[in-house]
């Protein structure tokens, strides 16, 4: 079975153009022994181009984990050093700061500026490299910094309701909802 590199959407056999967005379709042919039967069952988890092996769940979790911890433990520190000096160290005055998750707070926002210029840069935050994993485009090449900006901001703000959609909407390319906007996927390093 073949799946469009642009939007992964099943392509029906003999067709060169995607169904569902139009993208030109490039079938590449097998080497006959390397060939599977055409009876082979779907494989779980949608290809997504050059081979790449997409990253489970748990690792991409503990990456973001120590991303968290590692800048929570920086302006934990920094936020000491204000309160000695009495100065607040808030972005939105009334903002709770304990809610989990829903980060429009000042660790919030540095989590989103960290993750867009590591993954924009390195393709991977310090969680990333320990985890060996990293984000890649559809097609395996280095994400910018636009598709950084757009993938990073359910990461920071909205990490339940975008993992929720994700696996509800994309559970075989395990996509949160904001990297298939950006058409980002988490990879293990090879």
């Amino acid at each position: 079975m073949a799946y469009c590199k642009k939007c992964g959407y099943e392509i029906p056999e003999g067709a060169g153009f995607c169904p569902r967005c139009g993208t030109a379709v490039v079938r590449e042919e097998a080497p006959a022994a390397v060939a599977a039967p055409p009876s082979a069952p779907v494989p779980p988890v949608e290809p997504v181009g050059g081979g790449l092996t997409l990253a489970w769940w748990g690792e991409r979790f503990v990456a973001w984990l120590i991303d968290v911890v590692i800048i929570s433990v920086v302006l934990g520190i920094i936020g000491i050093l204000a309160l000695l000096g009495s100065q607040p160290l808030t972005l939105v005055p009334g903002w709770p700061d304990w809610l989990p998750f829903f980060s429009f707070n000042l660790n919030g926002i540095v989590l989103f500026l960290y993750w867009i210029l590591m993954d924009g840069v390195y393709g991977q935050s310090l969680g990333k490299m320990v985890m060996r994993i990293k984000v890649t485009r559809l097609d395996g090449l280095p994400i910018n910094a636009w598709e950084a900006l757009i993938e990073s901001v359910g990461k920071a703000f909205l990490l339940p309701l975008d993992v929720l959609l994700g696996w509800i909407l994309y559970p075989r390319r395990r996509q949160r909802l904001f990297n298939y906007i950006s058409q980002t996927v988490v990879i293990k390093q090879t």
